[in-house]
């Protein structure tokens, strides 16, 4: 019986079927705990996010839990606020419970689980760090994208706000931009906002210029907030100025109009990130992977055509 429910040994298919469903009868239950002390390890994983109110890191959550949870362990979340003191202290809290590893989106660049890598495996996922395995989209090259793809509509005045630039995923997405407008357009403004759908006073008082016929904006929280304030100041978009946002967050595709947008691709983010921490736990010791996934252009009603008068 305990072959099949701890899923070793070799048991024919009828016996594997009638140990499942007396179990079931009965109303057995895995005690993890035990299992625990008899073998060494939890099966759990713990995962660091820095914001959940952005809605880009539950979407994140739920596709590493999902793929944990296929691979049989647990997840235990953390948000830390975007405070390092938090993430240590939660990372602390997650490894004394006898987690087996980490997975962690850090709120700044700097490392505030150094001394914690020597406990257990850690994988930082959307915001890259040294000196540790890495998956994060290309938010280079997703910039690129937009850019080439606003030039080909027109554009030839632009402003930028964009997110915290002491985030390398941040400056990327801007660099990336700028970098491929190749003289062919000309950045009128920029201001940094934190990736919150609150504009702070600078950002909003550049939304009066008249002059720019689109706004890039570091992520879909701050596009939705520009749109919204756009709104109060009595502007439209996209008839008056284009808005796109960066990650194709759910909300994008229910804004009015829908948010076009760079999308990040979640699923692959979170399954890939989820895989290589299980093979660490599991004693993959190959060298540092440091894996950029593709990003797409996801076009809707927030960005249109520049009108002969604005070009």
């Amino acid at each position: 019986m305990s072959y099949v429910l701890n899923g070793k040994g070799s048991v024919g298919a009828n016996i594997q079927k009638l140990v499942l469903e007396t179990a079931k009868e009965v109303g057995y239950r895995a005690n993890h705990a035990a299992k625990a002390t008899r073998t060494g390890q939890t099966l759990s994983i713990g995962l660091i996010l820095p914001d959940l109110k952005n809605p880009y890191f539950p979407q994140l959550a739920q596709v590493v839990q999902s793929a944990a949870r296929r691979a049989g362990y647990a997840v235990f979340l953390v948000d830390s606020e975007e405070n390092e003191d938090i993430e240590r202290e939660g990372a602390e809290d997650l490894i004394s419970r006898g987690v087996e590893g980490l997975i962690w989106c850090p709120a700044t660049e700097h490392d505030s689980l150094s001394e914690y890598r020597i406990d257990v495996p850690i994988v930082v996922v959307d915001r890259p760090l040294p000196n540790y395995d890495t998956i994060s989209s290309d938010y280079y090259s997703g910039g690129r994208l937009l850019s080439d793809h606003i030039l080909s509509l027109g554009h030839k005045r632009i402003g930028m706000i964009v997110g915290p630039q002491s985030l390398s995923s941040a400056k990327l997405r801007r660099d990336g931009f700028v970098d491929h407008l190749d003289g062919k357009a000309q950045v009128e403004w920029e201001v940094e906002n934190a990736f919150s759908i609150d504009l702070s006073n600078e950002t909003r008082a550049r939304l009066g210029d008249l002059e720019v016929s689109a706004i890039v904006c570091g992520n879909d929280f701050i596009a939705i907030g520009v749109m919204r304030a756009l709104h109060e100041l009595g502007r439209s978009v996209p008839q008056d100025v284009s808005v796109v946002g960066f990650d194709d967050i759910p909300w994008a595709r229910f804004s009015i109009p829908g948010l076009a947008t760079v999308r990040q691709p979640f699923s692959k983010l979170g399954t890939e990130a989820a895989a290589l921490l299980i093979r660490r736990i599991t004693g993959d010791d190959a060298p540092q992977v440091n894996m950029s996934l593709d990003m797409r252009l996801v076009t809707r009603g927030s960005l249109r055509k520049a009108s002969s008068d604005t070009r």
